[in-house]
């Protein structure tokens, strides 16, 4: 589990860690999303039934029909009381068979959970044990492992061990969820919400490598939001924060149109959106539509737009920081053009195009507004 990127294959590691502890023959973890009401199967390992999926798309239950999971959290950690009702054991976890109800001098006691045991039949397998998942005092989960019929049935030591094991997997868990926060925070605006220049930076690099490998089409749109400043200084700079917002959320639904584009934040009052695979005419029309809605807004004065990409005669692209030279360049263009409509690199032809030409110059800008791209 330590190992795991995703909370997805943290799940899948400590089910399979669980079904080989356990000597099962299927293993899987649910979350229990609260606000739905449901118990969401995060993955399935070993011997799959039919219609069962490693990583499945939208296998969820009721949690009303797996009343454990509530109860457990309820009874035994929040409130600190006896078991009662609840098919759980001293340690936490419980089984079930489909052979028949569990009494409770044999495995787990408890309550018959007829939808448990209805999916043990339909699903081919003899038993089950079960031990909720619990991260920072609330029940997150459960941890699930059957046997085959015919195979010896789960015992209490089975469901005590399935505890201690659903507690290893909640720790690793919890540090996978950490982990991947720490890296959402990491390419993140926090003010936006939007990606911010190193999720650029990394995904261009990509993007580049696979232009270069297979021709994909690569562009990239800078803006510059007009008119910030003159907000700030006349409304106050929390006018400015809901300025830079609205406009994020106006390049992240332009962004949208064209599939797998990411909308970014590169600071103060910077935007782009990088495209791969979408013709450069089509990446230009949404450029046009950005301008059109940044018009709109009442904050601001709309907004500068320039346009570079490799589908259009701006000679050839080696490096992250040549593109963005070239969309800065078009970007100033039309900045100090006022221009409402996007400027794009390489549409008066190749190496005589004059964003092409200032982007190749020593220095791209000068004065004050000069922006710094670089890597």
């Amino acid at each position: 589990m330590a190992a795991a990127h995703t909370p997805c294959e943290s799940a899948r590691a400590a089910a399979l860690g669980a079904q080989r502890a356990l000597g099962g023959s299927f293993a899987a973890v649910s979350q229990w999303e609260r606000e739905l009401g449901k118990l969401r199967v995060l993955v399935n390992v070993g011997e799959l039934a039919e219609g069962e999926q490693e990583f499945p798309v939208d296998e969820s239950y009721p949690v009303h029909e797996f009343p454990e999971i509530v109860g457990f959290l309820h009874e035994r950690w929040a409130g600190g009381g006896e078991w009662g009702h609840l098919p759980a054991v001293a340690g936490g976890g419980w089984v079930e068979s489909a052979e028949e109800p569990c009494s409770s001098d044999r495995a787990g006691g408890g309550r018959y959970n007829h939808q448990r045991v209805a999916a043990l039949r339909r699903r081919g397998r003899g038993c089950c044990v079960v031990a909720p998942i619990v991260l920072d005092g609330r029940a997150w989960g459960e941890l699930y492992v059957a046997r085959r019929p015919g195979e010896p049935a789960f015992a209490r030591p089975d469901a005590d061990f399935a505890t201690v094991l659903a507690a290893v997997a909640a720790a690793g868990i919890a540090q996978t969820e950490r982990l991947a926060e720490a890296r959402r925070l990491a390419f993140t605006d926090a003010l936006t919400g939007l990606a911010n220049r190193r999720a650029v930076d990394r995904r261009l690099d990509e993007a580049l490598e696979l232009h270069r490998r297979d021709g994909a089409v690569v562009s990239l749109v800078v803006c510059d939001l007009n008119g910030l400043k003159a907000v700030n200084d006349s409304r106050g700079h929390a006018v400015g924060d809901r300025l830079l917002e609205r406009f994020g959320s106006v390049l992240s639904l332009c962004g949208a149109i064209l599939p797998g584009t990411l909308a970014a934040r590169l600071g103060g009052d910077e935007f782009c959106l990088l495209a791969v695979g979408p013709s450069a005419e089509e990446v230009v029309k949404v450029a046009g539509e950005l301008c059109a809605r940044a018009a709109e807004l009442d904050l601001g004065d709309g907004v500068a737009v320039g346009v570079a990409s490799t589908g259009d005669p701006i000679g050839p692209v080696y490096s992250a920081r040549r593109l963005f030279r070239l969309a800065d360049a078009a970007q100033y263009r039309a900045k100090a053009a006022r221009s409402g409509e996007p400027v794009v690199a390489g549409a008066h032809g190749g190496p005589d195009d004059p964003v092409v030409r200032l982007a190749d110059s020593p220095e791209p800008r000068q004065g004050p507004e000069r922006r710094r791209f670089r890597r």
